[in-house]
């Protein structure tokens, strides 16, 4: 399977992704993805949900490193009573 393939930009700024790429990386309609440019370098990133157990994961890392600043829950929870006072 090629790793390359060439695309061209529309006068929308719109790029398609060659299908054997998208079929390859399994992206279907509506994928989204974070867009990185720099001097002649452009980064497509898709953007997907981590699954039930990444997600714990980081979870149980913020936990930790909130446990480790000192953080208590009453902090978290006047940080959400101050925000939304806000609106």
């Amino acid at each position: 399977m090629n790793t390359f393939a060439t695309t061209r930009m529309s006068s929308k700024g719109q790029i398609v992704i060659p299908e054997d790429v998208r079929k390859r990386l399994g992206l279907e309609t509506g994928a989204q993805f974070l867009v990185v440019g720099e001097n002649d370098v452009v980064i497509l990133k898709t953007i997907s949900m981590p699954s039930m157990n990444e997600f714990d994961g980081i979870i149980s890392r913020a936990r930790q490193q909130a446990r480790n600043s000192g953080m208590k829950p009453a902090d978290v929870t006047a940080a959400i009573s101050k925000v939304r006072s806000r609106g």
